[in-house]
C-alpha cells in the first residue's frame, strides 16, 4: 500500500503537469503542498475563474481540473482507470505515482487549457 511519504513525488508529478500554464494564467499559490492556477478577471462571472490546481492532502493529492466542470464533454473519451480516480466533478485523488494517467491527465488538461483560452478566461 502507498504511503503517506510517496506523496511529495506524486505532488511534484501533478504540479509538473500545471507548470507549462503558470506563465499564461495567474498563479496564486506556490507552497511545498498546493499549486494554484486562475484566469484572468471575468466580467462575465465577477471574478477570476479557477482553473487549476495541485494538493498534498491527508489521504491522497489532489488534482483538480475546473475545465471538467465547466465542460464535461472533455471527460466523454477518459479511461476507465482514470475514471476511477475521479471524486466530484473536477476532482482527480492519487496515492501514488502513475505514468500512464498522468500523461492522460496532462492530455486533458491541455485540452481543457485551450476551451479556457477559446471562452477568453484566461
Amino acid at each position: 500500500m502507498p504511503s503517506e511519504n510517496e506523496f511529495p513525488v506524486v505532488f511534484e508529478n501533478l504540479k509538473s503537469i500545471l507548470k507549462p500554464y503558470a506563465s499564461k494564467l495567474t498563479l496564486k499559490g506556490n507552497t511545498e503542498d498546493s499549486f494554484y492556477l486562475e484566469g484572468a478577471f471575468n466580467e462575465k462571472w465577477k471574478k477570476e475563474l479557477f482553473f487549476a490546481s495541485a494538493q498534498v492532502k491527508k489521504n491522497y493529492v489532489s488534482f483538480y481540473l475546473m475545465p471538467v466542470y465547466m465542460y464535461p464533454e472533455l471527460l466523454k473519451n477518459i479511461s476507465p482507470e482514470l475514471k476511477k480516480r475521479m471524486q466530484g466533478k473536477s476532482c482527480f485523488n492519487f496515492k501514488k505515482v502513475e505514468p500512464s494517467l498522468f500523461d492522460e491527465l496532462s492530455q486533458l488538461t491541455k485540452q481543457g487549457f485551450e476551451r479556457f483560452m477559446k471562452e477568453n478566461y484566461s
